[in-house]
């Protein structure tokens, strides 16, 4: 069974923006197909304490190219008709690097629960 465990899950990339996370994972069936997940994950807080509300999207190998033609056609439709040029700009432009606050360090290190999710 442990070995079914190693076996499922082939890749994972993080992408962090703000409050939310997104998971792009590879994964594989048991006979050894694959799909990929897509996971958004937000920090929510409630009564002091914090979990995570998370929505997936499983995205099947027959599927990926109509799905990357259909968002990148999205993107460049977003990017052509819908954005001014200055903030175009701005999304093209190269992230500034993000400072971690003490508050935010000394939170994190402190943090030993369990992830919720809701």
């Amino acid at each position: 069974m442990e070995e079914n465990n190693e076996k499922a899950e082939i890749y994972s990339q993080r992408v962090r923006a703000g409050k939310r996370t997104y998971f792009f994972d590879v994964k594989s069936t048991r006979s050894n197909d694959f799909y990929v997940t897509i996971t958004e994950s937000k920090r929510k807080f409630k009564d002091e304490t914090f979990s995570y509300e998370k929505h997936k999207i499983f995205l099947y190998k027959e599927d990926f190219v109509k799905f990357m033609e259909a968002l990148q056609g999205t993107i460049d439709h977003v990017k052509s008709e819908l954005l001014t040029e200055e903030a175009l700009a701005a999304l093209e432009a190269p992230a500034p690097v993000a400072e971690v606050t003490t508050e935010e360090t000394e939170t994190a290190a402190t943090y030993d629960g369990e992830l919720k999710w809701e």
